[in-house]
């Protein structure tokens, strides 16, 4: 007899824990190696954690819905034939109290000898606590957010009321530290007018509640979690960074010409499209070695330069959601090789086969607001970065055009280009200079290179 540990996987450097989605397989159930045992989610990307071996699920210690630390013991795999007979877990019967010590320790002995042990139940402390289920509603509270509405005296009344954005209306970490956030702001309210403040101090909760009453003309539409998560990422960049945004406008008739002349080639020769999109990266990553304090973050009062040059490039999902893969060192790559990364990068976004690395460590962000036949955008920065560049849509104009025998009218193919830079480290100057020479890269774009 032998038993495995299942540890929560790291998803990537900077990612220090995951939620639990789904359980694919129960206690009891028997799994193969390789085969998927549940689904995870972090804030960059969803995945799935496989079985290292062949065997049968012995105990799971976490539900789903719960946030887990990377390296934490999340389930128990018996190999080697044995039979595991379903037994209570966390992930299984809500009344169980084991998660915390399972999740730290994965030892067999406690879920057999914890269930019997009913002295903590009657003890006054445990029983005042009661928040493994609410009264009314039979909500289970996993126990991160039972310990941290003990640490922070949240009442059982009080915890009925905290709207949960968890499965199946469940209260998360998040939700509990939003709520006693507000409740710390508003404590102050009460002591010069106790009766009147106290009244409103419930009133937000509540109020959602009217929106939910819809008539036939309107329609209530929950979030999902991917755009839950783009939505605090959106607010918190606004919320960081004092955005500014240039413009300049380009003339980019060589590039549309040379494009037309080598795609049908490229795509006989490679089995691929060449897009725009390689093209302006190549400008953006040249215009970046020149103006390297574009390649920036900030920590406080510091200011970080990388000496990568890694840019991601944002892109829209089926679900309409946006996802940035990263291009890595794009400053080292040709013009063939950012044209296969992006199109390789741009297929598996569409596929949901990105791996958490591919979306994590850029440096600046591209964006194409012209796909949507926009002429131009006022994107917002990517945290921690400080700048964002997006291209509009490339449009027949008449330019007035030099040439040896003076200036003519011509019909060019022109395309605006804007830059949102954080101006507490970007100021106009470095900003509106870095934007110029990205353009000038692009109208000085050789079309009689070969690719």
């Amino acid at each position: 007899m032998a038993q495995v540990e299942l540890i929560m996987p790291k998803m990537g450097e900077s990612i220090m824990e995951a939620t639990i989605l789904k359980w694919v397989k129960n206690v009891g159930d028997t799994v193969e190696e390789d085969e998927t045992i549940l689904e995870i989610a972090t804030d960059k990307v969803d995945s799935e954690v496989p079985s290292p071996v062949d065997g049968t699920i012995k105990e799971v210690y976490f539900q789903e819905d719960e946030t887990v630390e990377v390296g934490k013991v999340i389930a128990l795999i018996a190999t080697e034939g044995e039979e595991a007979t379903p037994q209570a877990s966390p992930s299984v019967k809500e009344s169980s109290e084991e998660a915390p010590s399972h999740s730290d320790n994965g030892s067999e002995p406690q879920p057999t000898s914890r269930p019997p042990a009913p002295e903590p139940e009657p003890a006054v402390a445990e029983a005042s606590a009661e928040p493994q289920r609410t009264g009314s509603g039979n909500r289970f509270y996993s126990p991160l957010v039972r310990t941290i509405a003990e640490k922070e005296n949240i009442s059982m009344q009080e915890l009925e009321q905290i709207d949960g954005s968890g499965l199946q209306g469940r209260v998360t970490k998040k939700d509990i530290l939003a709520y006693v956030e507000q409740r710390g702001q508003q404590q102050p309210q009460p002591k010069t007018e106790p009766v009147k403040k106290a009244q409103p101090a419930r009133q937000p909760q509540q109020a959602p509640a009217p929106s939910a009453t819809a008539n036939g003309n309107t329609e209530i539409i929950e979030m999902d979690r991917m755009r839950k998560l783009i939505s605090e990422h959106m607010v918190n960049s606004k919320r960081t960074s004092p955005h500014v945004t240039s413009f300049v406008e380009v003339d980019v008739t060589n590039i549309v010409n040379w494009r037309n002349r080598v795609k049908k080639r490229f795509q006989e020769e490679h089995g691929e499209k060449i897009t725009f999109t390689p093209i302006f990266m190549e400008a953006v990553a040249r215009a970046i070695r020149d103006f390297p304090m574009i390649n920036i973050s900030v920590e406080g009062q510091t200011m970080i330069r990388k000496k990568d040059v890694n840019i991601g490039m944002a892109a829209a999902l089926p679900s309409g959601n946006l996802i940035v893969p990263v291009i890595k060192n794009a400053d080292h790559l040709n013009l063939m090789g950012l044209t296969k990364k992006v199109n390789d990068l741009a297929r598996r976004a569409r596929e949901n086969k990105l791996s958490a690395d591919e979306i994590q460590g850029g440096t600046f962000t591209l964006t194409n607001v012209g796909t949507f036949g926009n002429v131009m955008g006022t994107p917002i920065i990517n945290q921690p970065q400080v700048a964002i560049l997006a291209v509009g849509a490339i449009r027949k104009k008449p330019a007035v055009v030099e040439t040896a025998y003076g200036d003519l009218v011509a019909v060019r193919h022109m395309m605006y280009l804007s830059l949102s830079y954080d101006h507490r480290v970007v100021d106009g100057y470095l900003g509106g200079s870095f934007l110029r020479r990205v353009g000038d890269y692009l109208e000085d774009f050789d079309h009689e290179q070969t690719i």
